[in-house]
């Protein structure tokens, strides 16, 4: 499933260039995903669980492919580590097991991709 994702973004990528913001990218992605009958919700909200309290809305996901896959969409100038805690973070919390960072804002598409697993503990 992450490799129809994947192709996916390389067609948006290729059609759009790098430049734009993140929500074009993001519609875009989901308009192809949506081509490929890939189950997804966009800007998905999911609560937060602190100490017995619950935060509904405490942070969206971009995409969320088969209740599996976290994608975050960025257009930035280069990924740095934090954007990759910020993944690793939303998959922890989401005990989804895979998830990929996508930066549009670059030349070739594939220097911008990350692939993230969350380890979970078995149960």
């Amino acid at each position: 499933m992450s490799r129809g994702i994947l192709g996916a973004a390389i067609r948006v990528h290729r059609a759009l260039g790098p430049g734009l913001l993140e929500s074009v990218y993001e519609t875009c992605l989901a308009h192809e995903l949506g081509r490929l009958n890939l189950p997804f919700r966009r800007q998905a909200p999911m609560p937060v669980f602190y100490q017995g309290l619950r935060i509904d809305n405490g942070y969206r996901l971009d995409l969320l492919v088969a209740q599996r896959i976290v994608v975050e969409v960025k257009a930035v100038q280069e990924l740095l580590p934090v954007h990759e805690a910020q993944l690793l973070t939303y998959l922890r919390l989401s005990e989804c097991p895979l998830g990929l960072l996508l930066n549009f804002n670059v030349p070739i598409l594939k220097d911008g991709i990350r692939r993230l697993a969350n380890h979970l503990p078995d149960r």
